[in-house]
């Protein structure tokens, strides 16, 4: 398997109107052009809520970052609420080196985020 190509979006589940999208392997510049592809899409099917499950990333650079800021600009616009979970303590610190902990609705769990 090439990672370049393959989607980091391993699987996306509905729970009810909520896209739960669970991602899988590293977030780096090399494979952020195919996330936020697929994250987008997501968007795209007009869900309530997202929710990024990042309990299978050990790795996120700033491209990342971005990327998730793109999406969370991109759900404001649509009314889309916009939530982080399982977030290793490497990418939490990431966002709160960035402040960007302070923008996201960070969760713990999957159930948190639905409640």
């Amino acid at each position: 398997m090439n990672a370049e190509s393959d989607s980091p979006i391993g699987n996306v589940r509905w729970v009810g109107r909520a896209a739960v999208a669970e991602v899988v392997g590293d977030i780096d510049a090399a494979r952020v052009p195919v996330f936020q592809q697929a994250i987008l899409s997501v968007l795209g099917e007009k869900p309530d809520r997202i929710i990024v499950d990042l309990s299978g990333v050990a790795y996120m650079d700033s491209s990342g970052l971005a990327s998730l800021v793109k999406l969370l600009s991109r759900a404001r616009k649509h009314d889309t609420k916009l939530y982080l979970v399982g977030m290793s303590e490497m990418i939490r610190g990431l966002f709160e080196i960035t402040r960007l902990d302070a923008v996201f609705e960070i969760r713990d769990t999957e159930q948190e985020a639905l409640g």
